[in-house]
C-alpha cells in the first residue's frame, strides 16, 4: 500500500488513480492528522508526501517518521510546487529518498515510485542483522544503529549513509563526485561543498574514531583505521 498525503483533491485523485491503474494500490490523505491515524493501522510500502500542506507540513512529517523506530525505514518522495534548491536539499538530507518538482507528470511519479520500491527491497535483503565493525566503530544496518567504543551515536540520514558507504570499503579512496552520486543520487543540484559539510559533522560524532575518515588532498576521502 502507498500513501499519498496531498491536500489539493484534484491532483490527489489523479496520483491514486494513476497509481491504483499501474497495479500499485494506493491511498489519498488531505492532512497530516488523516495520515497519522492511518498510520496506526496500516505501515505503507511508500509515502508520497507534499511539502506544503495545511497545518502540519511534509518536512515536519518527514521527521517525525524518521525519528520513529516503526517508520524510520519507510521510503519517502517528496513533491513540492517550490521546486527550489532548498527544499529539495532540505528534504533529501532529512531522509527523503526521492523528490518530485510540481509540475511533474503521472508516468514520471509512477517511474519514480517503482525505482525507490525496487532500491527498497534490495536494501531490506541485504541490511537485515548485517553489522559491520571497522575499529571502535560499529554499525547495524538492520537497526540503523552506529556505535564508538560501544557508545551509541546519533547520527543523520545522510551521516549514516557516509559511515555506511566508508565502512563497506574500506581503504578505498572516493572523489566528492563519487561521494554526491553515491549518497544523495544523480539528480542531486547541489555543490561538492555539501560533502565537506556532512564529513566534518561526521567525524565530530564519532570522537575519537573521526581520524578513522582521511582526506586525500586534491582528490577526496577515504576510510581506515590509523597506523600505529
Amino acid at each position: 500500500m502507498i500513501y499519498l498525503v496531498e491536500d489539493d483533491k484534484g491532483i490527489r485523485d489523479l496520483m491514486v488513480y494513476t497509481l491504483n491503474a499501474s497495479g500499485l494500490e494506493a491511498k489519498g490523505f488531505t492532512s497530516a492528522d488523516e495520515f497519522y491515524t492511518a498510520l496506526k493501522n496500516n505501515i505503507p510500502s511508500l509515502v508520497l508526501l507534499d511539502i506544503m500542506l495545511p497545518g502540519e507540513d511534509g518536512i515536519t512529517i518527514l521527521k517525525k517518521l524518521r525519528a520513529n523506530k516503526l517508520t524510520e525505514n519507510i521510503p519517502v518522495i517528496m513533491a513540492s510546487a517550490k521546486g527550489t534548491e532548498y527544499d529539495k536539499v532540505i528534504g533529501l538530507d532529512l531522509g527523503a529518498d526521492d523528490y518530485l518538482a510540481k509540475p511533474f507528470g503521472m508516468m514520471e511519479m509512477v517511474s519514480r515510485v517503482k525505482a525507490v520500491l525496487r532500491r527498497s527491497n534490495i536494501n531490506n535483503k541485504t541490511a537485515k542483522s548485517s553489522v559491520l565493525s571497522v575499529g571502535a566503530v560499529k554499525i547495524d544496518l538492520g537497526r540503523h544503529e552506529v556505535s564508538v567504543n560501544e557508545e551509541p551515536i546519533e547520527l543523520t540520514f545522510k551521516e549514516f549513509e557516509l559511515l555506511k558507504l566508508f565502512m563497506q570499503n574500506p581503504s578505498l579512496v572516493f572523489s566528492r563526485e563519487n561521494l554526491l552520486l553515491s549518497v544523495w543520487g544523480d539528480d542531486f543540484l547541489g555543490e561538492t561543498r555539501t560533502v565537506d559539510v556532512h564529513i566534518g559533522t561526521l567525524r565530530t560524532k564519532l570522537k575519537e574514531a573521526g581520524d578513522y575518515i582521511k582526506t586525500i588532498r586534491g582528490v577526496g576521502y577515504k576510510f581506515e583505521i590509523p597506523k600505529q
